[in-house]
């Protein structure tokens, strides 16, 4: 018989026949279409066979019409396995409940290793993460993901310059590169303050040396501006400012009309279980109603033990967008330009120096873009210092 596992399910038994005429039995168990296999003679008068627990019925109709007895000696197949454990469910029930704690023993929070920081440094990292939920003993699953921690202990912290997150089974591992503080400054030895780039000197403080330019100078790019040197010889570490007017040209173009996405705000949730490459929904089933959207996914990986398991938990976010078109006047974007322009300056410029003066060079429209070349005239110190060195 063909595919005999498939009776595992169903049940079947192992019978022995025994008396006169048992080969004319078994002609008759298989004109009534009893199923029998593993067929085995004992003895003269007696046969071994196992049969379908469903066909027991129709072969007691038979026996009662031969000569012949049988009697069940083994009973086999999921019918009585699952009988044998609902007689000991206090068992089955004490082995399910223990391998459900170690499921969820094995998805907690049980360490938070962070290395690199000091002690005040930790001491802030562990309190922001007490915060975010993010403590021993907390389930894995309601608490955010390594990427968005990681973000978060960065926008909070400022001591931190970078913290790198990594879950590893049932511990966070946190590895912190902190701020340098800055160094003091080491001592000065002699020197002159030279100019560091073209300029016109608007003010002079000089605390310690002699000034050898003044106001409405104009001085070259490592020209020299306050001398370390005194009168017959004296040599000393010259200090102070000296503020120049100074000139920057920048070009930026904008365009006139923009097409951009933005979010609505509106977002709906679906909720996973990946089986390997098959994922089964289980909460959220209706149909996404958002023409456009973009997909946050997040992914969170069961474990047992030490063991990942193939099953992972995953949230689909859906958030609304829609295409927003901005379109400017020629002068709503010489304005925008302007600012702009401004505002890039502003970044490469020390924090003490100041804009005094804008003013447009060149003003088009090309390929539906205003382009702008701006001239700055910008106050700042440029003032640097230099080693005096022999024949100075």
């Amino acid at each position: 018989m063909k595919n005999q596992w498939t009776n595992f399910f169903t049940g079947y038994v192992k019978v022995k026949a025994y008396g006169i005429g048992i080969e004319r039995l078994l002609n008759a168990m298989v004109r009534n279409g009893i199923l029998v296999w593993h067929i085995k003679r004992v003895g003269k008068e007696a046969l071994l066979f196992h049969m379908r627990i469903q066909d027991v019925r129709k072969l007691r109709v038979i026996m009662r019409k031969s000569d012949c007895k049988i009697t069940f000696l083994e009973r086999k197949g999921a019918p009585f396995l699952l009988k044998r454990l609902l007689k000991n469910s206090g068992f089955l029930a004490g082995m399910f409940a223990f391998l459900a704690c170690l499921f969820v023993l094995s998805n907690m929070v049980w360490g938070i290793e962070i290395k690199g920081a000091k002690p005040e440094t930790e001491y802030r990292i562990k309190k922001e993460l007490d915060h975010m939920g993010v403590k021993i003993g907390k389930i894995q699953f309601f608490l955010d993901g390594v990427e968005t921690i990681q973000r978060k202990l960065s926008e909070r912290i400022d001591e931190i310059t970078w913290v790198g997150v990594e879950l590893k089974g049932t511990t966070y591992h946190f590895e912190v590169v902190e701020k340098k503080e800055p160094k003091q400054e080491a001592a000065v030895g002699k020197q002159h303050l030279v100019a560091n780039k073209k300029a016109v000197i608007r003010k002079i403080f000089v605390e310690k040396g002699q000034a050898v330019v003044g106001v409405n100078d104009y001085v070259q790019k490592g020209q020299l501006l306050v001398s370390g040197i005194y009168g017959k010889g004296e040599k000393v570490s010259a200090k102070g400012e000296v503020l120049g007017e100074t000139w920057y040209k920048t070009s930026i173009e904008v365009p006139l009309k923009t097409t951009f996405s933005v979010f609505t705000g509106e977002e709906m949730s679906k909720y996973y279980v990946r089986i390997g490459k098959v994922s089964l929904p289980i909460w959220g089933f209706k149909k996404v109603a958002f023409s456009k959207y973009e997909t946050d996914v997040t992914v969170k990986t069961f474990h047992f033990l030490k063991w990942k398991l193939p099953i992972t938990y995953e949230n689909r976010v859906f958030r609304d967008k829609e295409e927003i078109i901005r379109e400017y006047t020629k002068n709503e974007a010489v304005i925008q330009a302007k600012r702009m322009a401004r505002k890039d300056l502003e970044k490469i410029l020390e924090m003490d120096a100041k804009i005094i003066g804008e003013k447009v060079l060149h003003e088009s429209i090309r390929n539906g873009k205003v382009k702008l070349i701006i001239h700055y005239q910008v106050l700042e110190n440029i003032a640097i210092g230099r080693p005096i060195i022999q024949g100075d």
